[in-house]
């Protein structure tokens, strides 16, 4: 891809709201590799560049998150594994299966998500949970597994999925979940940008100025989380979640939104 001011401008804008939607919950990387291809990038190529600001935004929320204790290391490390050993396989997968079989299983796992947010508030909005948290099983080994593989192959959403298991499983509140799961992120993506980058599918400079707004974004956005309430991260995150609904029955695409500004 071909920088200009116009091309670097339009890299940093984006990567500060896409920082800032993926500290918060998730689905930002809609928005990453849709740009990516609307500036000439291969889908597989935006794909693979897409993990270079993942990366940059992960680590900028850990490092402020870990300033404020809020991370559990010990869970996040254990479960880490597995979803590693996912990421690892779902990159490779990427140059075998179509992408239409993730977008499905993705799109049912969105639907229960904001269904289960909308219908039982409450297992999402409690704090002070720690005495509840649930020890990691065999189970929790798998799943994390799979969803691993998702996220190697696609990433589209993962920040959902983890979210869904860490509170309806694991027993976390939204706050801690939303911490946790940029962990996993940050552990795990290093390894699928390094499948992608021996295919020849990472366009080192397109990432790394796209990481430059990531960064930015995800520093807003850990200081939102800090300052308002679990509730109101709901509510961001609920937002989200219909924008991806709409997306998925196609009433909102990337296209249609460039064409409003034509």
């Amino acid at each position: 891809m071909e920088i200009t001011l116009t091309t670097g401008i339009l890299l940093i804008i984006s990567g500060i709201m896409v920082g800032f939607i993926n500290t918060l919950a998730g689905g930002g990387t809609v928005i990453s590799i849709s740009l990516f291809m609307f500036l000439g990038l291969p889908p597989v190529v935006a794909n693979g560049t897409n993990r270079i600001p993942i990366i940059f935004q992960t680590l900028t929320a850990v490092i402020l998150y870990q300033r404020k204790k809020l991370i559990d290391w010990k869970k996040g490390i254990k479960l880490s594994i597995p979803i590693i050993l996912g990421n690892l396989t779902g990159a490779f997968l990427a140059g075998i299966l179509p992408g239409k079989h993730f977008s499905y299983i993705f799109a049912g796992i969105v639907l229960l998500f904001g269904f289960s947010m909308i219908f039982d508030p409450n297992r999402w909005i409690h704090e002070n949970k720690e005495l509840q948290i649930k020890p990691v099983t065999i189970l929790q080994y798998i799943t994390f597994f799979f969803l691993g593989i998702y996220g190697g192959f696609a990433h589209v959403g993962i920040g959902y999925m983890y979210l869904g298991m860490l509170v309806l499983v694991s027993g976390y509140d939204l706050l801690k979940a939303n911490v946790l799961k940029i962990v996993f992120v940050m552990m795990s993506v290093p390894f699928s940008l390094a499948i992608f980058a021996t295919q020849g599918h990472v366009d080192w400079g397109a990432g790394l100025i796209h990481a430059i707004g990531n960064i930015i974004g995800a520093t807003i956005g850990v200081r939102f989380a800090i300052k308002k309430n679990i509730n109101f991260i709901r509510y961001i995150v609920l937002s989200l979640v219909a924008l991806v609904i709409l997306q998925l029955l196609g009433i909102v695409t990337p296209e249609k939104i460039l064409e409003i500004f034509k």
